[in-house]
């Protein structure tokens, strides 16, 4: 049977081979892996079994359960300033990667050019890709610490591209950008009259400042779509839950290819998710606190072991540079040498050449031994 041609058009992941070498191999510390090391907060898992227990197993609305929806319209309000209805304008989803595909496919149209700035999230381009759309690379730089900015957006082209995907804080460098460094770019999107897609599902691991929505700038709330979840700040990878926030028109059409091929999001994690809102911020916010340190360890042994790195500020990544400069050879000797994997930056597209992810979504005791292992290695 012969794969369509959009498929054929997506290569392998770049991640996958590093997680399959490190599979064949023993006493591997992977800090290759962006997941939470910590369990969901016990109020959300007992929610989950409870909700098993009383025989709660159907589908549920295909925009979420409404007491979902209406919390996480409060949660928005309340942490992000971000104010949307939970009847016409929270669609509730398999994850942000579902999201992601919905709103591709409901808002791009055959041959409309979408804007990624790289190094990014590695489904970004192949969600524009499946939706028949044209990725369009935006390179961000070390010396911006990869930060999208209006010239970087100007140079690549961006002003003909019909929409424009990004993720701050940015997987994989943990980049974040302030109000004030967002306001060029939202001023770029309405120049040229962009739609926005933006990931925000590392919003609340931020370290030192608050999260600022681009959907808050002026004329912005009207053209983009917000994705958040579970996944990361709740430690619910594994129960796929997000969510899109988008103007009515937006979400009818998302909803429209949801309730077709999603039906609905799992009714498990819905009630889950419903107790996390409720009663897990003291849970999140300890766990903040452990990335926090955790990236000030992984970033003061970096600078003692000599490698370069900028200030990651957000999500649970560094994103240093490779010593020798060839990152695929490093990850790939590294991994052999001392059983650590990492995962090269160009796996993450243009920017990310000679640089590393490194994870520190692990736990600290096997933290400090990777870090211990590749100070041996060089």
């Amino acid at each position: 049977m012969k794969p369509s041609e959009r498929v054929q058009r997506v290569p392998p992941s770049g991640i996958r081979k590093f997680f399959e070498l490190a599979e064949e191999k023993e006493d591997v510390i992977s800090l290759g892996v962006g997941e939470p090391d910590f369990s969901a907060p016990w109020a959300a898992r007992d929610a989950a079994i409870d909700s098993l227990e009383r025989g709660k197993t159907s589908y549920t609305a295909n925009r979420g359960k409404a007491d979902l929806r209406e919390a996480i319209a409060d949660h928005v309000a309340e942490r992000y300033d971000l104010q949307y209805d939970p009847d016409d304008e929270v669609l509730v989803t398999t994850g942000v990667s579902e999201g992601v595909d919905v709103a591709m496919r409901a808002l791009v149209d055959p041959g409309d050019a979408v804007a990624v700035p790289q190094p990014s999230y590695i489904s970004y381009a192949p969600s524009v890709i499946f939706a028949d759309g044209d990725p369009l690379p935006v390179p961000t730089r070390e010396a911006d610490e990869f930060k999208l900015t209006y010239e970087r957006l100007a140079e690549s082209g961006a002003a003909d591209a019909e929409a424009l995907i990004f993720c701050y804080p940015n997987n994989p460098t943990g980049a974040v950008m302030t109000e004030s460094e967002l306001e060029p770019v939202a001023e770029f999107v309405r120049e040229h009259d962009l739609t926005v897609f933006a990931d925000e599902i590392y919003a609340e691991l931020t370290y030192g400042h608050d999260h600022t929505s681009i959907a808050t700038l002026p004329g912005m709330r009207e053209r983009t779509v917000v994705f958040n979840g579970f996944s990361k700040a709740y430690a619910m990878t594994g129960l796929r839950l997000g969510y899109a926030l988008a103007p009515p028109e937006a979400t009818a059409a998302m909803n429209r290819i949801h309730q077709y091929s999603m039906l609905s999001a799992p009714t498990t994690a819905q009630h889950a998710a419903v107790e996390a809102l409720r009663t897990c911020d003291d849970a999140v916010a300890e766990m903040v606190a452990t990335y926090d340190r955790r990236r000030k360890l992984v970033l003061s042994r970096f600078d003692e072991m000599g490698i370069d790195c900028f200030e990651a500020k957000g999500a649970f990544y560094v994103f240093p540079e490779a010593p020798g400069g060839d990152a695929e050879a490093f990850a790939e000797d590294l991994l052999e040498a001392q059983g650590v994997a990492v995962v090269p930056g160009d796996a993450f597209g243009e920017g990310g050449e000679g640089h590393l992810r490194v994870s520190y979504a692990t736990g600290t005791k096997d933290l400090k031994e990777a870090m211990d292992r590749i100070e041996a290695f060089l």
